[in-house]
């Protein structure tokens, strides 16, 4: 059949195939949990997976002891360790500083920040330029899986 006698309607149906087949999938995974000194609050990263034609997203979030909070204060995009693995880095400095480090984001990030979380005020600091010499090549959580037991 040639293209030119296809019926009218043909462009349009394959349009909406497109859109309805094509759903990006986006996965949302932790990836690193960091506990503050006193143990009230954990810094958790979350990787962000869009496919191949994406990098990696990253964001922060606060959480509390009993999980019934989380208040997300920072989002990175490309963040990098090293120049082949992904990801960031999380410390606590102490109990009110949380330093996220990595060597490079492709976008700037958005950090929020000082939050009062959990009774605590919590500052949140980004340094870049940090190099992760020890970080495995490719994405936080295909790491996790690769040296889990």
């Amino acid at each position: 059949m040639r293209l030119n006698r296809l019926p009218l309607s043909f462009p349009a149906l394959a349009l909406a195939l497109l859109i309805t087949g094509c759903k990006p999938t986006v996965s949302h995974d932790e990836v690193a949990r960091v506990w503050s000194p006193n143990g009230q609050v954990a810094a958790i990263l979350y990787e962000e997976n869009g496919g191949a034609t994406t990098s990696f997203g990253y964001e922060v979030e606060l959480g509390s002891k009993d999980g019934s909070e989380q208040k997300l204060v920072a989002h990175l995009y490309g963040a990098q360790r090293n120049e082949g693995a992904y990801g960031a880095n999380l410390r606590w400095e102490n109990n009110s500083t949380l330093i996220i480090e990595c060597l490079k984001t492709k976008t700037p990030a958005t950090i929020g920040g000082p939050v009062n979380f959990n009774g605590q005020r919590v500052e949140v600091i980004l340094r870049t330029g940090i190099e992760d010499k020890e970080a495995h090549a490719g994405g936080m959580k295909f790491n996790l899986r690769r040296t889990a037991p």
